[in-house]
């Protein structure tokens, strides 16, 4: 899998790794690179001279803003790697519940991840709608107050178009049919499908979860960056 590319000690939570927001537009780039959302070439990485307000002057290192929104998109993946690497106990085997309707032993995978796709969600939307006074964003947010509901018909309204739409058009039709998949298998395991969450669906999670690391900031860059030319709020 993906993971097994890494360099030694380096955990899942590397795939921030080297992402910075751009100056220039907001979106979510590689250091080195060029800005995919607005095109502004890498930062420079030469130390700025500045004076102070007694006309010394003095150097400061070159300092970017990491791309990840919060501490704790660092921790979800530690999280999720912990999940996948422990050894299993006959706890975990749920050997107390008929075998028909036993979730996957490491079924906490999905719930976790799950998790964090809707704090992403929400950090896109919210970014995606700057330009609007914030007690329109708040009652919006409120109004589709859950994850099904911002998918399709907040981003229906944002966008005129749905997430999975964007994700197919940027060409992660995989990423797109697995988080459909994750969704309904989710929203069984809550309301009394426990064996909805099988060994399949978690082994494809965690193999496609550098892709749809990839898939979200694509469509972040396409929905939440300040591109010249974009109306404050809402992205072509």
């Amino acid at each position: 899998m993906w993971f097994d590319d890494l360099p030694p000690d380096s955990s899942w939570s590397s795939l921030w790794h080297s992402y910075v927001l751009c100056g220039n537009c907001g979106g979510i780039r590689h250091a080195s690179s060029v800005c995919p959302a607005c095109g502004s070439p890498a930062p420079s990485s030469d130390p700025a001279r500045v004076r102070l307000a007694d006309g010394t002057e003095m150097e400061v290192p070159s300092a970017l803003m990491g791309a990840e929104g919060r501490y704790e998109d660092w921790v979800y993946l530690k999280m999720l790697e912990r999940e996948w690497k422990r050894p299993l106990t006959d706890a975990d085997e749920f050997s107390a519940i008929p075998a028909t309707k036993r979730p996957a032993a490491r079924g906490i995978i999905v719930l976790l991840f799950w998790s964090y796709f809707e704090t992403r969600i929400e950090r896109l939307l919210r970014e995606s709608m700057r330009g609007i006074p914030g007690p329109i964003v708040e009652d919006l947010l409120r109004r589709y107050g859950s994850i099904g509901p911002r998918l399709d018909r907040l981003y229906g309204i944002l966008f005129s178009s749905t997430y999975w739409s964007d994700l197919t058009e940027l060409g992660f039709t995989s990423v797109s049919q697995l988080l459909q998949n994750v969704h309904q298998s989710r929203n069984a395991f809550a309301h009394g499908q426990p064996e909805a969450i099988t060994e399949t669906l978690v082994a494809d999670l965690v193999e496609a979860l550098k892709d749809e690391h990839a898939s979200w900031i694509a469509v972040f860059n396409k929905r939440a960056s300040r591109r010249s030319g974009a109306a404050p709020g809402i992205q072509p």
